[in-house]
């Protein structure tokens, strides 16, 4: 036990987080069992080491432990969380704790056995918690984690404090909003860098980011969803090359029979390897309204913008880079489908919007919000893409 003791106080002394996450003020921490799931790469252990250090310091009544530790393979987290209780533990974070192998039953024998001890836990976004856990139906509240904002980005590049806005605020008062923003930083000289690097914090280490990524994406495909999914490691390519042509055709519906052929499957199981893809956050799928999964999306996209240019760099489009953004911009709190003609998306059933470059290239539609790519302050209907990086 002192070994991890002694682990986790280097850990936290040792963390000094560069944004701190807005989820950080959206949990309600009294809960006793707290789940926080997240695409890999975005974060999660640094969150929980932030916690951490933000609320305890050195304080023994917390510990971090991360069941990659081979203790776990011979003892029982049941045991550990009664051997930390007994000692005074209060509060335990517990790192990928889908490794183990009855992971949800043993949060569940935890939540029972000691009432005094909270423990907030990471997942895959693979993971369900409640749909395929039965037992912490009830007891546990999952949060998700997510990629940098532009928001987050652009306070880390420039050091300000810049806040959240809602959807309804940025439609209702984007000029006024670009206003108190612009005099601090213009945020177009930092939006292609975001795109191509700024979702997922190791953007920040001294390595190549794209080599990076490409070594998270196949984690994501190898651990996340082989592992948690249990598929057997002989379909891995399968599932590889979906994603890549899947990343080659771009933004539109995909052509399930052909994928089947081009990877030598059933029709049935390029859905269901999608749908996982999608649970990794490596893809979205966008549907026409009032149509959900099992049916074909109208569009398959990549998940970010960075993982556009790490997969397939050399087809780019711009287009499908911005909408890409503004997908993903709103995916966290708003439902996104497929736009009627002449818009791109619909956003929670009622508001269409649609993702431009230019003016002078389409007649405005007054019943449409406009995306303008190139715009460092609206008026109107036409508010500047970056803004809907302001969401969360």
């Amino acid at each position: 036990m002192e070994t991890f003791y002694r682990t986790h106080s280097y850990l936290v002394d040792h963390t000094n987080a560069p944004v701190r996450r807005a989820l950080m003020d959206e949990i309600n921490w009294n809960d006793r069992l707290i789940g926080i799931k997240g695409t890999r790469g975005v974060g999660k252990t640094t969150f929980l080491l932030q916690y951490a250090k933000e609320k305890f310091g050195l304080d023994r009544s917390c510990l971090y432990v991360n069941m990659n530790n081979f203790y776990f393979s011979q003892y029982s987290l049941v045991d550990f969380a009664g051997e930390f209780v007994r000692r005074g533990g209060k509060v335990l974070l517990i790192d990928q704790v889908f490794k183990l192998p009855h992971w949800s039953h043993d949060l569940r024998t935890c939540y029972d056995r000691y009432p005094q001890l909270k423990i907030v836990f990471t997942g895959s976004s693979v993971m369900r918690l409640k749909d395929e856990n039965p037992e912490l139906n009830g007891i546990v509240k999952s949060y998700n984690l997510r990629g940098f904002s532009f928001r987050e980005y652009l306070n880390l590049q420039t050091d300000n404090h810049f806040s959240p806005f809602s959807l309804d605020e940025i439609l209702n008062n984007h000029e006024h909003l670009a206003k108190t923003i612009l005099p601090y930083v213009h945020p177009l000289n930092y939006f292609q860098d975001y795109l191509h690097h700024g979702f997922y914090p190791f953007f920040l280490e001294k390595r190549n980011f794209s080599e990076n990524l490409l070594k998270t994406m196949n984690m994501m495909i190898e651990v996340d969803i082989l592992l948690i999914k249990q598929i057997e490691l002989k379909y891995l390519s399968r599932i590889k090359k979906l994603l890549y042509l899947l990343a080659v055709d771009g933004p539109v519906a995909p052509n399930v029979s052909q994928l089947a052929a081009d990877i030598q499957t059933s029709r049935a199981t390029v859905m269901n390897y999608i749908k996982y893809l999608a649970d990794a956050r490596l893809i979205n799928m966008v549907y026409p309204k009032d149509e959900v999964f099992p049916k074909k999306p109208a569009k398959i996209m990549m998940h970010n913008t960075n993982l556009m240019y790490s997969i397939y760099p050399v087809k780019v489009e711009e287009q499908n880079v911005w909408e890409t953004f503004f997908v993903n911009s709103l995916w966290k709190d708003h439902k996104v489908n497929k736009g009627d003609k002449g818009s791109s998306f619909l956003v929670d059933g009622t508001t269409q919007f649609r993702i431009c470059g230019e003016y002078n290239k389409f007649k405005p539609n007054p019943e449409t919000w406009y995306a303008m790519h190139k715009m460092e302050i609206g008026h109107g209907n036409h508010i500047p893409l970056w803004l809907f990086g302001f969401l969360y």
